[in-house]
């Protein structure tokens, strides 16, 4: 826990969420800012593992970064809270929380690579949410570095809003400077690393091309503004003040987004990016109202000290020796230390102690929050991610965050006895702080089974499961729920009789089985006439065949979408009971199922791949391989969208295949769409499978 901090004024707050594909230079142009602006006073390096954003023994090892971090840089009298997320589309979970808190964005991208396939998520994403975004082409100083190529894919690939306010001076090695297209000057970098520079003239050779850039931009401005639009059909030189209180208008409108450049390694451009957040980013004043929920309905809060208090918690982490923290933006009101606030969604009082704001790995205390600002707390009992803290007397409830759907889950066991008790409680700690991380233990299946984002995102889940709870597990792949049903009608009798002295047990039915239509579940028709069996002994034949059919005649899994009809039987005046009869309707399934042609239902789940045209022929030849039938096809944008049904037995780590072939440039979803009957070969494999467990057992 560091000194106390300052408390800024919601007009002096920034909330900036820097997103982009992974590998891009965000959580180096994160910890440059606050190098820059002097929050920090020393200048991290990813690969020796000190940033300061990525700190966890997870992030430092593998060198990316895994969490959603939170650091500030105090500039020009404004507090900007820098959000930085991971890149890879196994942590998306991190960006959407990110994207939720934030009042503006920068998204990032290499001079090298341009866009890429996290880019165009990530954009998509906040795109969905409206948020005010900037661009910064970071690592110029790269070989093979291009502004104008990367801009070029910037208008066709993200959007043609794209407006460049800033030239490079060269690239690569010889990246010495940037022009500034609001004051036509050019900052030509100091050496060091704390991105200083001296102002001067456009070097000749490059007025053309930057009068070109210059020209785009104001353009651009004007045409989102009617007034600037006049003025500059009239020829009026326009001056600075009024085309950056234009480009901050049509940026928090969605219509203009201003790409910048430089190196975050050793914080060239940084200061001048500094610069425009301050100027052009809006403050939680300006951003438009959350729209949050009470007892009369719906309700828009404010960033203001007289708006009810609504603060939102988009991140909890567990640390050695504090317990559980709680990050969160506080949308209206002003959470003051001390403070008893109500979680609405758990009906429970949390106190606000030791209130704090983030910095990395480190906490400053602070007296309040004003609205708008972000902190954390620890040790709040029933509050989890996503949930809401407002006043007891004015209670609110505000959107949560929409969590993209897992698409790969495992099977896991514990490595050691004493661990089974121990890997239920570590699971579910890793949904608290994770909750794209899901868990639970599958009866059907027979397997506790955990879901995530993609392998990466998995097995980085275990190692924190090992590390930090100190439970070892072995994965495998998932069972396959099938499904018995039969195919024709059948029928025959089940008798039970047993004498053993005293009172024996005598049932016996006559049962019809007949195939349902898919997904009618099962049906029992009472068809006994003069009561060869009594009425109230006929619910038991019903409730032994129901238990054997959970059983299956094949292979051990349940038996659906049947009909069980009793027809005729016989009983014993002394000697007949509910139990005999439930026997007796076991016996009788048990024998007519295996005559009316059963065979396995598989699961199919219903697929949909978005892929580049480029990777269209191997989406294709792989989803044929796997037994999957292609429903159609329909563009999205430059991308299309493949449709089929695949057994879920043949998409086990199809993420990975998946991600491979297309260099990472294609995602699927799924969802279970229907059970269907298996082939003959497949359907030997499953039964010989499940007598081969049978005899292990």
């Amino acid at each position: 826990m560091a000194a106390a901090a300052s408390v800024f004024a919601t007009p002096n707050i920034r909330n900036v969420v820097v997103f982009g594909h992974g590998g891009c230079g965000k959580t180096t142009l994160v910890d440059s800012m606050c190098y820059v602006a002097g929050s920090t006073n020393r200048k991290g390096e990813i690969d020796k593992g000190n940033t300061l954003t990525d700190f966890t023994p997870e992030e430092t090892d593998h060198k990316i970064s895994i969490n959603l971090g939170v650091a500030h840089a105090n500039w020009q009298g404004a507090k900007i809270n820098l959000i930085d997320t991971p890149g890879y589309l196994d942590f998306l979970g991190e960006v959407m929380a990110g994207l939720r808190v934030a009042d503006s964005g920068i998204c990032v991208m290499d001079a090298v690579h341009g866009v890429e396939v996290g880019t165009e998520r990530t954009w998509a994403a906040a795109d969905e949410q409206g948020l005010p975004r900037m661009i910064f082409v970071s690592m110029m100083d790269r070989d093979n570095a291009s502004f104008r190529e990367t801009f070029t894919q910037i208008k066709e690939t993200l959007s043609p809003a794209a407006i460049p306010v800033e030239v490079p001076i060269g690239s690569g090695p010889d990246f010495e400077g940037i022009v500034n297209l609001f004051t036509m000057k050019a900052h030509t970098f100091k050496p060091g690393d704390k991105g200083e520079y001296e102002e001067g003239e456009i070097p000749e050779e490059l007025a053309a091309g930057v009068e070109d850039f210059r020209e785009q931009m104001v353009e651009a401005i004007a045409a989102a503004d009617d007034d600037l639009l006049e003025a500059y059909l009239e020829g009026e030189e326009l001056d600075r003040d009024k085309i950056i209180i234009g480009l901050a208008q049509a940026m928090l409108r969605g219509e203009a987004f201003p790409v910048f450049c430089g190196a975050g390694s050793d914080s060239r451009g940084v200061r001048q990016l500094l610069n425009r957040i301050v100027e052009l980013a809006p403050s939680p004043a300006e951003a438009p109202p959350q729209v949050a929920q009470n007892a009369a309905g719906e309700v828009e809060i404010a960033a203001t000290t007289d708006a009810p208090i609504a603060a939102l918690v988009f991140k909890t982490t567990s640390e050695p020796h504090i317990g559980d923290l709680s990050y969160f933006r506080v949308f209206g009101g002003e959470v003051k230390n001390g403070l008893t606030l109500l979680n609405p969604e758990r009906s429970a009082n949390e106190r606000i102690a030791h209130l704090s704001i983030p910095h990395g790995s480190q906490r400053m205390e602070v007296e309040s929050l004003s609205p708008g600002d972000i902190g954390v707390v620890a040790k709040l009992r029933d509050t989890h991610t996503g949930d809401t803290l407002c006043a007891d007397a004015k209670t609110v409830t505000l959107d949560g965050i929409e969590w993209p759907a897992t698409d790969i889950s495992l099977a896991v066991t514990a490595q050691s006895r004493g661990d089974e008790d121990k890997i239920g409680n570590g699971l579910a700690k890793l949904h608290e702080e994770d909750p794209t991380f899901t868990s639970g233990y599958d009866p059907e299946r027979g397997q506790t089974i955990i879901r995530g984002l993609g392998e990466i995102h998995l097995n980085i889940s275990l190692e924190r499961l090992t590390r930090k709870y100190g439970v070892n597990v072995e994965t495998h792949a998932p069972n396959i729920a099938y499904r018995e049903t039969i195919t024709k009608q059948a029928e025959g009798q089940g008798r039970h009789k047993k004498q053993s002295g005293g009172r024996g047990q005598f049932g016996d039915c006559h049962i019809r089985l007949s195939p349902r239509p898919r997904g009618e579940g099962y049906e029992f028709k009472n068809s006994i006439k003069g009561g060869v069996i009594p009425t109230k002994f006929v619910p038991a034949v019903s409730k032994g065949i129901e238990e054997a059919a959970q059983k299956g005649v094949l292979a051990g899994y349940p038996l659906v979408d049947f009909q069980a009809e009793c027809f005729d039987g016989s009983h014993h005046a002394v000697d007949s009971s509910d139990l005999a009869f439930q026997i007796a309707g076991s016996i009788a399934f048990q024998k007519v199922a295996l005559d009316a042609r059963p065979v396995i239902l598989e699961p199919i789940m219903e697929v949909e791949v978005e892929t580049p045209e480029e990777f269209m022929g191997e989406v294709m030849g792989d989803l044929n391989q796997r037994r999957g039938r292609v429903l159609g096809m329909d563009a999205k944008g430059s991308r299309q969208v493949v449709k089929a049904m695949v057994p879920q037995a043949e998409l086990y780590k199809y993420s990975a295949a998946l991600r491979s072939f297309s260099h990472g440039k294609a995602f699927h979803t799924r969802k279970l769409a229907a059970y269907e009957e298996v082939p003959p070969h497949v359907q030997e494999k499953v039964v010989a499978e499940a007598k081969a467990r049978a005899e292990e057992d």
